[in-house]
């Protein structure tokens, strides 16, 4: 597992060289939860995907990203807003032979 790097602020976008994978990944807060977009080499590979606490964010092996995300509350199990981010809220790239089958 490896953590990525955020900063507490409403929009963020960031590049991560993920299994090597090169990802762009937008964070960004909505009135109804925090969101994330993941392209991988230019492609976008998930929109607005919404961020919880230890819920898998990429979950389909189908659509060829190689591992998954996911936010983890290192004070409680809250989902991530964005004040928190860095902060309470880590976002975690977890390697394929880290997941369950």
């Amino acid at each position: 597992m490896q953590i990525i790097p955020l900063r507490p602020v409403p929009s963020q976008t960031l590049m991560a060289t993920l299994a090597d994978q090169l990802a762009q990944i937008d964070v960004y807060q909505k009135a109804y939860g925090l969101h994330l977009d993941l392209y991988v080499s230019n492609v976008l590979l998930l929109a607005g995907a919404l961020c919880q606490d230890r819920n898998l964010i990429v979950r389909s092996r189908y659509i060829g990203f190689v591992g998954d995300l996911c936010f983890i509350d290192t004070m409680g199990a809250d989902d991530p807003t964005y004040e928190g981010l860095g902060i309470r809220y880590g976002l975690a790239y977890i390697e394929a032979g880290e997941l369950a089958r």
